[in-house]
């Protein structure tokens, strides 16, 4: 992913991504706004972030993954199904060089979501 220049809007962010990538992204933010229609969009330390009445979900695209932030909690049978995805710190990292789990995506955001008022 070359760097992030001069960000201030999801529009920008995914203009700057290529194009394989761009689509993931696109299929990201439509989960999130499906799931959470009221969140608003927004860049947050350079990556797309998305809020209610705080940040709840950062989601960023990098050379080898998509990123997300912050680590989530939730039912046994989520943490199961995060395992292979979990980082170091317990944030999630989905390969670009594997098919992307949305349908688990979709479960992080609702998990994420519903700790946010």
């Amino acid at each position: 992913m070359s760097r992030k220049k001069d960000l201030s809007s999801l529009e920008d962010y995914l203009a700057q991504a290529p194009a394989d990538v761009r689509t993931i992204l696109e299929d990201i933010i439509a989960i999130i706004r499906r799931i959470v229609p009221s969140a608003e969009g927004l860049i947050s330390y350079r990556m797309l972030a998305f809020k209610r009445t705080r940040i709840f979900i950062y989601v960023g695209a990098f050379k080898h993954h998509i990123g997300m932030y912050p680590p989530v909690h939730g039912s046994d049978a989520l943490e199961e199904a995060l395992l292979p995805y979990r980082g170091p710190k317990g944030n999630l990292r989905f390969p670009l060089d594997q098919p992307i789990p949305y349908d688990l995506i979709a479960r992080v955001v609702e998990a994420l979501a519903s700790q946010v008022s």
